[in-house]
């Protein structure tokens, strides 16, 4: 939203996570100043301009805590010559209502990782405010991974998890770095997770083989995430219920999934939702996002982009290219969840698992307005104009 030059007040919102139709004040200085129920809206006094959305959902904008890469750049092959496209991704993804993103840094050599967080470094001492996403930090989602379950992480780049090696990827950039992904069971997880907890990273568990034990563990040690919950880790098993299981059950975990219908089944998505406290949406996109279907280059490699789906020549499942907010969508129209739950997995419940405060007074009013069709089940967002 562009700052305003008055004072506004959206009428008849209804907000996730707020009971009843709410009035949204809106400052000069395009900050939320006020939520209040409707009934009690005009105790707030002064000269605003009225928008009334007339009872569809208001929130704020997606936020992305897993995505790989935009408009054909992957973020791991960062350099000084194609930094600027960072901008352009930037407005990509506030465009498709993303408020803020980590970028995330897939396995590579330890020189990529380097090069790649010294120019998100850079960017995010410059990045512009306004109508653009934000970098918040960045998300490593490797190298110290279980082989076994590496996925589409080419297994060369992949590393023995140690606090050394930990050192050698971090570099000087530990600070800007929110969350890294490991697989626990692999010796030195306990120190290692300790050292990224005295750093503030956050120790997202995948690409993993981790029994339900071991990650119970882990989250003692101070792990608090798991990375696409299904993808790369033991199935959920009614007698070895394994890492997911451990989560969905640990009011301490958040656990990112993906919903594109592919990377985990819709019924299984059901399933997981009703059982997970902790669950927030992410839409571990690659670089063709933003880009029609086709072959892409992807590290060394090539990967099939076909429907939004993402795939390596022998059928392994790298990705999606599907924006964050087209989960929300697919929600809703597979019958998972209500509109309100929905919007929340995207918006709300990954600030909470970043620790980032949600809808409330005193967050800039970048604001998404939500349309409800309910006869054909159909969703639509758009910026909210003020």
């Amino acid at each position: 939203m562009p700052l305003s030059v008055s004072k506004i007040k959206v009428l008849n919102a209804r907000v996730p996570g707020y009971a009843g139709l709410q009035a949204i004040f809106i400052d000069d200085l395009g900050m939320i100043s006020h939520i209040e129920p409707v009934e009690s809206a005009d105790r707030i006094s002064g000269n605003f301009k009225v928008l009334d959305v007339g009872g569809d959902w208001v929130s704020l904008g997606g936020i992305d805590v897993q995505i790989n890469g935009g408009l054909g750049l992957a973020f791991p092959d960062l350099s000084e010559e194609n930094a600027e496209k960072l901008e352009d991704i930037c407005r990509f993804l506030w465009e498709q209502g993303v408020d803020g993103f980590l970028p995330t840094l897939v396995t590579t050599s330890v020189d990529n990782f380097q090069r790649s967080l010294a120019v998100l470094a850079e960017f995010m001492e410059r990045q512009k405010e306004g109508e653009t996403a934000k970098i918040l930090g960045v998300h490593l989602e490797g190298p110290f991974l279980n082989f076994e379950k590496r996925g589409a992480h080419p297994a060369e780049f992949l590393l023995p998890l140690n606090i050394e090696n930990v050192k050698r990827i971090l570099g000087d950039y530990g600070e800007i770095v929110k969350v890294m992904t490991l697989a626990p069971e692999l010796p030195g997880g306990e120190e290692v997770i300790a050292y990224l907890r005295s750093k503030n990273i956050i120790v997202s568990l995948g690409h993993s083989l981790a029994t339900a034990s071991e990650a119970e563990q882990a989250f003692e040690w101070g792990a608090s995430m798991v990375t696409h919950a299904f993808n790369a880790m033991p199935s959920l098993h009614h007698r070895q219920p394994g890492l997911l299981a451990a989560a969905m059950v640990d009011p301490r975990v958040a656990c990112g999934f993906i919903a594109d219908g592919e990377h985990v089944s819709p019924l299984m998505l059901d399933v997981f939702l009703r059982s997970c406290g902790g669950a927030f949406l992410v839409s571990d996109a690659l670089a063709p996002v933003g880009l029609p279907d086709g072959f892409y280059p992807w590290d060394t490699r090539k990967i099939e982009v076909k429907n939004g789906t993402c795939r390596l020549p022998d059928g392994t499942l790298a990705g999606t290219t599907l924006p964050l907010l087209v989960g929300v969508q697919n929600l809703v129209k597979w019958g998972i969840c209500e509109v309100e739950k929905a919007i929340f997995l995207a918006t709300e419940a990954p600030r909470k698992a970043l620790g980032m405060p949600g809808f409330s007074v005193g967050r800039a009013a970048n604001l998404l307005r939500w349309n409800f069709e309910k006869s054909g089940e159909s969703l639509s967002w758009q910026r909210l104009e003020v």
